[in-house]
């Protein structure tokens, strides 16, 4: 068994790209894969540290931004593409793989595109309720189109859709850890309330200016905060927290790790509303403030959250107020315990278990 899986620029594809590799690797136990991603983004570190070979091309996005620097950044991206494409041929024939997976990102346009005009059965795991763009034109020629919500059709050819959620990491599918363990973790009062705010893997300014803007908020009412900040906020953060004294409540991370650990101490959750995040926070089933991002393709964001909302699955603040609304809905959630009871409980039947194995399912029919 040979694979290539292709994507990645945000843990959001990342962490599933993985899962499905180690879905391959229990499956066929001698399973070679082989990645391919994008120079200079996060799964050229990620992607190794898992243990897996990944190849990098010189692939980047179109930068919708009107500046000089990124007009100069546009006029490049067809050399890009064309370099990327070559490359991908050279690993395509080198690698020979019985299939190859996209999960979106800069890389797997032209990975499965390529893949798909040599021949090679190509798959695409599409775990937004909107689909991009790339999925579209990748679903032309795909055998296969796993999906993580109803209603894909108005996207996809219906017969090649198969419905098997998002692969999350294992640790939180098979969540088992007790509340104790997870405030130990972060040396929290597990008599106290815990809310746990989280941007995705790159952070995400609004919601952490709502948390800086609001920091009293966490001594004035002895509630504790888990904040993972990203890389851009972290010193701005830890120095605030540290001159207001406020290191009792407020416990500052640049990157949880133990993600786990975080869902199992938290009481409420504040998230963006990537497709990953929410399929992790299903199996959680934890009340959740979904903020979507405004800064996505399709505002796909907020149509993930609304599917949620809509189910009385999550509460949605749009961005462009959470400074004003975050904090009032937090309070709101917090300080009614029938309403974090039923969220919590309208949340946990939207979760579906073993996807990557669901999707391992499918890889295994099409190379048979």
């Amino acid at each position: 068994m040979k694979a290539i899986v292709s994507g990645g620029g945000s843990g959001g594809h990342i962490f599933p790209a993985i899962a499905i590799a180690n879905a391959i690797k229990r499956r066929w136990a001698d399973a070679e894969i082989l990645f391919v991603g994008a120079e200079g983004r996060m799964e050229m570190d990620k992607v190794p540290a898992a243990g897996y070979e990944i190849k990098g091309l010189p692939i980047a996005g179109l930068q919708r931004k009107i500046t000089i620097q990124n007009i100069i950044k546009n006029a490049m991206l067809p050399y890009k593409v064309i370099k990327s494409r070559l490359m991908v041929r050279g690993i395509l024939r080198k690698f020979n793989p019985d299939i190859v997976v996209g999960v979106g990102g800069f890389a797997s346009e032209p990975t499965l595109k390529t893949a798909a005009a040599m021949g090679f059965t190509t798959l695409i795991q599409e775990q937004n309720s909107y689909a991009g763009l790339t999925n579209k034109t990748l679903a032309k020629s795909a055998s296969k189109i796993c999906v993580a919500y109803d209603n894909m059709e108005r996207f996809f050819p219906k017969e090649r859709i198969v419905f098997t959620g998002n692969p999350v990491r294992k640790e939180i599918e098979e969540l088992s850890l007790g509340r104790e363990t997870g405030c130990k973790e972060f040396g929290l009062d597990s008599s106290k309330r815990v809310v746990l705010s989280v941007g995705g893997s790159l952070g995400a300014r609004s919601i952490n200016e709502m948390i800086l803007k609001n920091l009293d908020y966490f001594k004035n009412n002895d509630i504790q905060l888990v904040w993972q900040t990203g890389r851009w906020m972290y010193q701005e953060a830890v120095a605030a927290v540290r001159d207001r004294k406020l290191e009792q409540w407020v416990k500052v991370y640049e990157f949880v790790t133990r993600m786990d650990c975080a869902y199992a101490a938290a009481d409420v959750v504040i998230s963006r509303a990537g497709a990953i995040a929410i399929s992790e926070l299903c199996l959680v089933g934890k009340p959740i403030i979904l903020i979507p991002s405004p800064n996505v393709a399709e505002d796909h964001q907020t149509k993930n959250a609304m599917s949620l909302a809509n189910k009385g699955a999550a509460e949605v603040v749009a961005d462009k107020k959470c400074a004003e609304e975050g904090i009032k809905t937090l309070d709101k959630i917090l300080n009614d315990e029938s309403l974090r009871a039923a969220m919590s409980e309208n949340i946990k039947k939207l979760g579906v278990r073993h996807s990557a194995d669901l999707i391992v399912d499918e890889i295994a029919k099409l190379v048979k």
